[in-house]
Formats: C-alpha cells, structure tokens, sequence
C-alpha cells in the first residue's frame, strides 16, 4: 500500500480524544488508523462523534434500518468505491455481529451476486448500491424494483447511507490509512 499520506494521531491518546474514542471502541479495542487520521482535526471528529453521526456500528446509525441491510449496504459501498480499507475493517470487526453470513461477506464483491445468499431486499437494496454510486442515477425500473421492498423513509435512509460512505472512500483515497488488523486479518478481496 502506497504511504499514508495523513499520519495518525499517535497514541497514547490525549484525555479529550481518547474519551471520543472510547465512544466508538470497545475497551482494548486499538483505535482504527482511520480514525487516528482523521482525529487530525479535532473538531470535526469530536462533532462526529458528540452528533452521533459516527458511532460503534459506523455511519448514521438510528437502528432503523435492519442490521444486515445497513451492513450490506456499507460493503457494497465499499465494493462500488473501490474502499477495501473500510471493507476490511467491517469485515474484521462488525460483520458477522450485523448478521452477514461468511458467504454473504465473500459474495458482496460479486459483480451479480448470487441469488442463493441473498433475499430479494438484499440483493435489491445492493442494486440501488451499484447505481448510485456507479451512475448516480436510478431509473424508473430500478425504483420499483427496489420500492417493492422498501419504504419511501427507507430508501431515502439508504441512499444517504451510501452517500456517506462513499465520502468514507473519499477520506480514504485522500489519507491512505494503513490496513488494521484485529485478530484474524481478512483480505478483502476475498
């Protein structure tokens, strides 16, 4: 991996910082490289966190939306953004706890994913992933196909979602964060 270009925050943390942290991590938990980058900016990562905006299970968590559909929806992101440093560090850590199966998780990099891993809400809500991302379009068509599943307050919960993800990405392309390992490293091309 290309050197990071933001170095993160060195550790041990400063009391108010180390407090944010422990927020989002459970106790022991080392702080993603991520998060120590973007900590560079005190304010904004104390905002996100004081906000709830970021919180232990990522990115606008209101336990609205189903665990596993939130969590699919993450990785696709990341699949559609080309992000494998947050893939990673999904996999990794919340994954499996958000209800993805082992095959679920090593399916989602499929261009079509396989129709025997998946509901039909799932593999819908991956679709509305792709395009949006991809095009940020979606046609009549894949509007009712992915309506037939979702509310409307659903639907526009996920597209923001996936919007905050890809600037995840974006975070990502800019700091280029070293990969974390926690335990048994997954590669995310796997």
């Amino acid at each position: 991996m290309p050197t990071t270009r933001i170095v993160p925050v060195p550790e041990p943390l400063e009391p108010p910082l180390a407090a944010h942290m422990a927020k989002l991590l459970p106790a022991g938990m080392p702080a993603p490289q991520l998060f120590l980058s973007v900590a560079r900016n005190a304010g904004l990562f104390g905002f996100l966190v004081d906000s709830g905006l970021i919180g232990p299970t990522g990115l606008l968590d209101r336990r609205v939306l189903a665990k596993d559909l939130r969590e699919t929806i993450i990785l696709r992101t990341c699949v559609a953004t080309n992000n494998d440093y947050e893939f990673n560090l999904h996999v990794q850590t919340i994954s499996a706890r958000m209800g993805l199966s082992p095959a679920q998780i090593a399916d989602v990099r499929a261009d079509q994913p396989c129709v025997d891993h998946w509901p039909p809400d799932l593999l819908a809500a991956m679709a509305l992933v792709d395009a949006m991302v991809r095009r940020l379009q979606l046609s009549d068509e894949e509007f009712a196909q992915v309506r037939a599943h979702f509310s409307e307050e659903a639907l526009i919960e996920m597209t923001q979602l996936t919007g905050l993800y890809t600037g995840v990405a974006m975070l990502v392309a800019l700091i280029r964060p070293q990969m974390d390992s926690y335990g048994q490293p997954r590669r995310a091309d796997t």
